[in-house]
């Protein structure tokens, strides 16, 4: 799919405003159309719900799972039968190539989906993105875009069914 193909308004949903039951069904609904794996990258200011988000989609997923923060370990992943689920907080990184010794080389080595909060911070280290969710502040909400970067994810999108 050609990039002027992924820039047409049916590649992308926007959500003018969401609370944070809003959020939450948002990604359960996100959690279903990416079962089968690919790469999330979750952009927004801090407190504007990535993590949030990210944990959602988590529990949709493995709903006993016990969903930690990785922004300490910048790294946490959960495995699911036919699945690993890696989430990525690369908020405390100051500089791509500290991103080396994390393996990120080996993340989809095996079925897996990736979510990556901070993605600028990565640099060209990272995977490449099927969708790039972009998270902001709308009043005492959320506001919500989410955009297909590669066919698999154009196909994941269409899947959730919003218009």
């Amino acid at each position: 799919m050609t990039s002027a193909a992924l820039s047409d308004p049916a590649s992308a949903i926007t959500i003018a405003h969401l609370e944070e039951p809003g959020l939450a069904a948002f990604a359960e609904a996100l959690a279903q159309a990416v079962r089968t794996g690919g790469v999330i990258y979750l952009h927004g200011d801090l407190g504007a719900g990535k993590t949030t988000t990210a944990r959602a989609l988590i529990r949709s997923l493995i709903p006993d799972a016990r969903v930690k923060s990785p922004t300490y370990s910048l790294i946490e992943s959960y495995r699911m039968p036919a699945l690993v689920i890696h989430h990525l907080d690369l908020y405390r990184i100051a500089d791509p190539g500290e991103l080396e010794w994390l393996g990120l080389d080996e993340l989809q080595s095996e079925p897996s989906l990736v979510l990556v909060e901070w993605p600028e911070r990565g640099g060209h280290s990272l995977p490449a993105a099927d969708l790039v969710l972009h998270l902001g502040h709308a009043g005492s909400g959320r506001s919500v875009r989410l955009e297909a970067a590669s066919e698999h994810g154009a196909r994941q999108l269409a899947s959730m069914g919003y218009r």
